[in-house]
């Protein structure tokens, strides 16, 4: 099989022009946060420390190229988007705090959460406990 090779970072690929980030793949949240742009960081460092203290026992790593919170399995990842930070609960986390989501964009195991307005970090908080807890009982 022919292999595409980015003329950029070297990697190969089975698609010619496979979209993708050239350079090394990040490890740790810390890096997925410096890498993005500076008036996001301050919104990632945010929920970060509501993810760190609402699930203090949980492994901080990289999963799906996002940041992830993992006790056993994953049990939240955040990301950066060009007009919103995602949060990842799952499918039962969106449907089970569905209520409290009304005036967010949401779909399958999804949150948005725009940029221009206040991010609700005491949700994020219990979103992040109750998948944990649900989780875990699994």
């Amino acid at each position: 099989m022919t292999m595409w090779q980015c003329p950029e970072c070297g990697r190969s690929f089975k698609k010619a022009n496979q979209k993708h980030i050239c350079g090394a793949p990040l490890q740790t949240v810390e890096q997925y946060i410096a890498s993005q742009p500076e008036s996001l960081r301050p919104l990632l460092i945010s929920i970060r420390e509501a993810l760190r203290a609402a699930l203090p026992d949980a492994v901080k790593r990289i999963s799906y190229k996002m940041p992830t919170y993992w006790k056993g399995r994953n049990i939240i990842h955040f990301a950066a988007f060009r007009n919103h930070i995602s949060i990842f609960p799952g499918d039962k986390a969106i449907e089970h705090f569905s209520d409290r989501l009304k005036g967010y964009k949401t779909s399958k195991g999804t949150l948005q959460l725009p940029l221009d307005k206040p991010l609700p970090l005491d949700l994020i908080t219990e979103i992040a406990v109750w998948s944990y807890e649900t989780n875990a009982k699994k």
